[in-house]
């Protein structure tokens, strides 16, 4: 293994709450590491130009993300690989997903809004892994609340320790810039700028007169009391704390003006940890092994509706991923080769002929893939932490026209297999539930349905409370249980078996009825109690 091919690799998604601007910060990160050179900014009341990291249609017509974007970029001797991943709740479940892919964080944040209820959520979901998290407070060129109190409710809401390395002096219309306090420099905010800022000033000594002279006595003034504050009520920045997910470093900017944002990048790319150890079913596997391995956390159908191709998402964990060379797929128990593995700039994808731990390579599909696959150079093992968790809300699909039922079914199980919702099977296959997070997941199905594959549907509401797989170390007993409760059975994806509950009364009795049944709120049985609560509880408005 190549250990300057490891440790230059620096993998992350970006999370926020819907509205706080990921996906203009993701935009503009790729500006800055010239992977791009025009932004597509939001402008109010105009059509947006469409966003380079959501290419789905209906992402274009709603201004939101709704899928995962992969991108990747060097920098200054650095390969950036960043997940965008939906901001909004409805899709929740490929949010979290993804952070199985990624080894640090950076959580966007409204200047106005501070902590939503996404925000809380998403951070959860970070500390069950100890994901190192970098906290980016944009907006700062509009009205917001006063940086310490953010701070504030940051380390109370989010049960997180904070550091400023950067510092806002003023905000909204009095805003003048930021002094970045790690690297001892002052960069001044000019609106509306479309390249690198070049207004940066070097000043290790905050008494030096060019404060005064740059910002005027008032705001210099201010500036020299907020840092003197920060060093003496916050600890001091510690990247073996960063990198433990107990620290959180805190930058503030205007991603839609470009400011801020390079401050953030130099920083992150110098202190952010490379590809992680991850965890399997019989070991850890460490990135720097020599036998190359990998897991697939997000499947897309139809990435080019011209060309109707499946993609798999596959995290590389340990040695080099080779163009041309078989990989054993454990679930499979087969061999499989891939000509054409590609890296991504949004929906611009390019053929490549190797990677590395921590980077993302699309594997064309033709249905070998389920997400959490593992592929090895031989092993058999079983990447943990992908499990699917008990969606919130159920409908029956109702195919309105029998002439496109192939095309109703392959465009279900395909979307399905992407993770945008879950399917579950009764009464024989001929009764499809769709389970989702969030309404918005239907309104998404029922547009691809029809554009991607012809296909019309309706959604029939159930009287589901909750999904919930079982299991028993008493076969007569888990026997016994699907034939009395057979009418609230389905089967997942993997032919696992589901128990529909009407309502909380009707869990209650099930595990009166049957104290030998284990029920449980995800598929992957054996993750810690309460980790499964807490992702149970995720999602819920």
């Amino acid at each position: 293994m190549k250990t300057n091919e490891l440790t230059r690799r620096r993998t992350f998604g970006i999370i926020s709450h819907p509205d706080a601007g990921k996906t203009t910060l993701t935009e503009k990160l790729l500006l800055f590491g010239g992977a791009i050179h025009t932004a597509g900014a939001v402008k109010k009341n105009k059509i947006r130009k469409a966003a380079t990291s959501d290419f789905m249609e209906i992402e274009k017509q709603r201004g939101i993300s709704v899928a995962t974007s992969v991108m990747g970029f060097e920098y200054n001797g650095y390969k950036v690989n960043i997940l965008d991943t939906p901001g909004h709740k409805d899709f929740a479940e490929d949010t979290y997903r993804t952070l199985t892919a990624v080894d640090s964080v950076i959580l966007v944040i409204d200047c106005a809004k501070g902590v939503e209820e996404q925000t809380r959520k998403l951070m959860n979901v970070c500390r069950m892994r100890n994901t190192p998290v970098i906290v980016f407070i944009n907006k700062l060129d509009r009205e917001g609340r006063n940086p310490f109190e953010l701070l504030d409710e940051l380390e109370r809401e989010l049960g997180i320790h904070t550091r400023p390395l950067t510092w806002p002096i003023g905000i909204g219309p009095q805003f003048q810039g930021v002094y970045n306090l790690f690297e001892q420099q002052l960069e001044l905010f000019s609106p509306n700028k479309t390249t690198v800022p070049e207004d940066v000033l070097s000043i290790d000594d905050l008494a030096s007169p060019l404060l005064d002279e740059h910002l005027g006595p008032a705001s210099a003034a201010q500036l020299r009391e907020d840092v003197h504050l920060i060093e003496s009520a916050f600890e001091s920045f510690d990247e073996g704390h960063y990198r433990e997910g107990y620290l959180a470093p805190v930058f503030f900017g205007s991603a839609i003006n470009n400011f801020g944002v390079k401050e953030l990048l130099d920083t992150f790319v110098a202190i952010a940890p490379p590809p992680q150890p991850r965890e399997t079913a019989t070991r850890m596997v460490d990135p720097a092994e020599e036998a190359f391995s990998g897991f697939v956390f997000k499947i897309h159908a139809n990435l080019d509706p011209n060309h109707r191709d499946r993609i798999a998402f596959c995290r590389v964990c340990s040695g080099r991923f080779e163009r041309n060379t078989f990989y054993y797929h454990t679930r499979l128990d087969k061999e499989l080769r891939f000509t054409n593995p590609t890296s991504f700039m949004a929906n611009e994808k390019s053929i490549i002929e190797e990677a590395w731990p921590g980077d993302v390579v699309g594997l064309y599909d033709t249905g070998n893939f389920k997400i959490g696959d593992t592929l090895t150079a031989g092993e058999v093992l079983h990447f943990k932490g992908i499990p699917r968790f008990s969606p919130e809300i159920f409908r029956q699909v109702v195919n309105r026209n029998p002439f496109k039922s192939k095309q109703l079914d392959k465009g279900i199980r395909q979307l399905t297999d992407e993770g945008v919702a879950q399917l579950l099977i009764r009464d024989h296959g001929t009764a499809k539930i769709i389970g989702a997070v969030g309404e918005l997941q239907f309104e998404v199905i029922q547009f691809r349905l029809l554009h991607e594959y012809g296909a019309q549907c309706d959604f029939q509401p159930m009287n589901v409370y909750k999904a919930f797989w079982f299991t028993s170390a008493d076969d007569r007993q888990l026997e016994r249980f699907l034939s009395l409760q057979n009418h609230h059975i389905a089967f997942d994806k993997d032919t696992l078996p589901v128990f529909l509950a009407e309502g909380t009364w009707s869990l209650r009795a099930a595990q009166e009825m049957f104290p030998e049944i284990d029920f449980h709120l995800t598929s992957e049985f054996k993750a810690d109690p309460d980790a499964v609560q807490s992702i149970g509880q995720w999602g819920k408005s």
